[in-house]
């Protein structure tokens, strides 16, 4: 199957063997398979980019291969080739020859629920990976959420969300949660290096400058022209209120010229990151409550004012400027001026 997401030129996830940085998770959980405890459901939840989809292959090889009756190398061929009988993958399909479904559908679902129902192909549990739930439409989650209400015996199902938060309270009721975080400066070099050891050290650092430990950023990271308007944009968010104003709106003007740029998503990606860092340092603070009142209507307006653009195609520039200037405003009259 054709992954909707995969980077030119990268390995797709089910053809790596270690999701790197991801130690704090592998050991319990490896632990609950090889006493036979592994849930029915496992949530892998975490920031997009940190490597949950190759964690699942890496989970799911395991699985497979303590279950079954073949040997480790034979299960990890066949899953890089996605060609194991006791392996079911759902992701956005395939649209026509240029492009995916914006969704998974009820049919999809369907689809994979009467796979898991015929008998299986080989000795052994079987295991169905959902690339990501986030994509369900409500009709394919409140599908899914049946089949998981019922599921099929001996099958063990792993679902990769981004927005958690975001999924059926009743979907993540029937899962075992499994949060992944951002992983270490030195783990985002290895991904990068075994994907091309002839990297040179100055692109490295700066992918990984860029990355805030999520693997995926830094390969798009490297795609990029190295005078790329997000290494301003990041020296900007380091010190919002004390830049002149002209800075904000060029960085506006750059990015916002186009809007289907990888510069704008990966721009709106450290954004968001900011947004959420921001408020979780305000909430960590003693008696910053202004700073994190303030904080959360900063998310909420710089996510309706990117959910308005996206729906009426409005000017991205000007959207760009408005999320700019509430971020200076923020940071000026609450994270400066608040007492430490």
């Amino acid at each position: 199957m054709i992954d909707p997401d995969a980077l030119e030129d990268v390995l797709p996830p089910e053809r790596r063997q270690l999701a790197r940085g991801h130690e704090r998770v592998r050991a319990p959980i490896l632990q609950q398979l090889a006493e036979r405890r592994l849930p029915g459901a496992i949530l892998l939840h975490g920031p997009q980019g940190i490597g949950k989809a190759t964690f699942a292959f890496e989970l799911a090889a395991a699985i497979l291969t303590q279950t079954g009756d073949e040997e480790g190398h034979r299960v990890e061929e066949q899953i890089a080739a996605l060609s194991h009988p006791n392996l079911f993958l759902l992701r956005r399909r395939p649209k026509d020859a240029k492009s995916f479904y914006t969704v998974i559908r009820v049919e999809d679902v369907r689809e994979l629920r009467d796979s898991l129902h015929h008998t299986r192909g080989r000795s052994g549990y079987r295991v169905a990976i959902i690339d990501a739930i986030d994509y369900c439409n409500p009709s394919a989650a409140n599908a899914l959420l049946k089949t998981l209400e019922e599921p099929p015996p001996e099958t063990i199902f792993l679902l990769i969300s981004h927005r958690p938060g975001q999924l059926l309270p009743t979907i993540k009721s029937r899962c075992h949660n499994l949060a992944l975080r951002p992983v270490g400066d030195e783990d985002v070099r290895g991904v990068l290096l075994d994907h091309d050891p002839a990297l040179g050290r100055n692109e490295v650092d700066r992918a990984i400058a860029l990355a805030g430990g999520r693997p995926r950023r830094a390969f798009e990271t490297l795609a990029l022209e190295a005078d790329s308007a997000l290494g301003a944009l990041q020296a900007w968010l380091s010190n919002p209120a004390g830049q002149p104003a002209g800075v904000a709106i060029a960085l506006a003007e750059t990015l916002g010229s186009e809007r289907q740029s990888t510069e704008l998503t990966f721009a709106r990606e450290m954004l968001d990151d900011w947004l959420a860092e921001e408020a979780r340092n305000a909430a960590m603070q003693p008696g910053a409550r202004r700073r994190l009142a303030s904080a959360n209507e900063l998310w909420d307006k710089a996510h309706a004012l990117f959910a308005e653009a996206d729906s009426i195609s409005l000017d991205m520039k000007q959207t760009l400027i408005a999320i700019f200037d509430a971020i200076r405003k923020h940071v000026a009259t609450t994270v400066s001026a608040e007492p430490l």
